[in-house]
């Protein structure tokens, strides 16, 4: 407890604690699989692979068409998720709101249940699944915003929850009425969850539109930001600049420190 406490009360270490474990993360991730890469076997298909005389290799395969596009899709895909659920709290003042809570994976699930039904191609899928969690979400406000008891968070997380039941009762029934052979295998699989089929093609396609949705979610976050720390409602250009700024003072003083230790090296000013 103490130790946990005082990762809270200390940001920084609580960050550098997180970097570890992902970085660690991710080199476990490219040792352990069906085939597997020691530390040394991975040095060698890296520094091979840049000089050009691996091509073909199996370990090259595993390294760059296998693991390393399931490993970035993995971290994109976990930050899109972790903003969509701090920008839920944030637009509904909840720390309890997630995407399960509120409905909205239920309704995703549901939708491209729908879809994959009535045999829709990938693209209605994916159409049907993001209109199934903006509906879901859209009931759940809209019967919290009718309620008129002295709770409304309360309200919100029950009828949440509500709608979660009565879509995940939906699935079900998609589940007994779709061709055990054919839809329930791919049903069963799209609510699973898998990155085995990503390739470099799919992260080209994923991260720019992943990229687009996360500048959004901070612009919100800021704003939320700027109108519960303070006593007056800040302006979000402030909240963005006191982000930026930082960060550009740092890059400032190490180029400066590397002009003192290097003075040829001032051309990058």
């Amino acid at each position: 407890m103490m130790r946990s406490t005082f990762l809270l009360r200390s940001p920084r270490l609580f960050f550098i604690l997180l970097v570890g474990i992902l970085f660690g993360s991710i080199l476990l991730a490219l040792n352990v699989g069906k085939y597997p890469l020691s530390p040394s076997q991975l040095w060698e298909t890296i520094s091979c692979s840049f000089s050009g005389q691996c091509e073909g290799n199996t370990e090259q395969t595993v390294l760059w068409q296998i693991r390393l596009p399931r490993i970035f899709a993995a971290c994109f895909v976990g930050a899109a998720l972790a903003c969509a659920g701090a920008t839920y709290q944030g637009m509904f003042k909840n720390p309890l709101v997630s995407p399960d809570i509120l409905g909205v994976s239920a309704g995703a699930g549901f939708g491209a249940s729908l879809a994959i039904f009535y045999n829709l191609p990938m693209v209605y899928i994916q159409l049907f699944a993001f209109s199934g969690g903006i509906l879901a979400v859209l009931c759940v406000s809209l019967i919290a915003s009718r309620s008129r008891t002295q709770d409304p968070i309360l309200v919100l997380v029950l009828s949440g929850i509500a709608i979660g039941s009565l879509l995940g009762a939906g699935i079900s029934l998609l589940k007994i009425l779709a061709d055990p052979f054919t839809q329930l295998p791919s049903i069963t699989f799209w609510l699973l969850g898998s990155l085995t089929a990503i390739n470099q093609q799919d992260l080209i396609q994923l991260i720019p539109i992943l990229l687009l949705g996360i500048v959004p979610i901070f612009l919100l976050l800021t704003d939320t930001l700027a109108r519960t720390i303070a006593p007056i409602e800040l302006p979000l250009g402030i909240l963005t600049s006191a982000c930026g700024a930082p960060f550009f003072l740092y890059l400032l003083v190490r180029g400066q420190n590397n002009v003192t230790r290097n003075p040829k090296s001032c051309h990058w000013l």
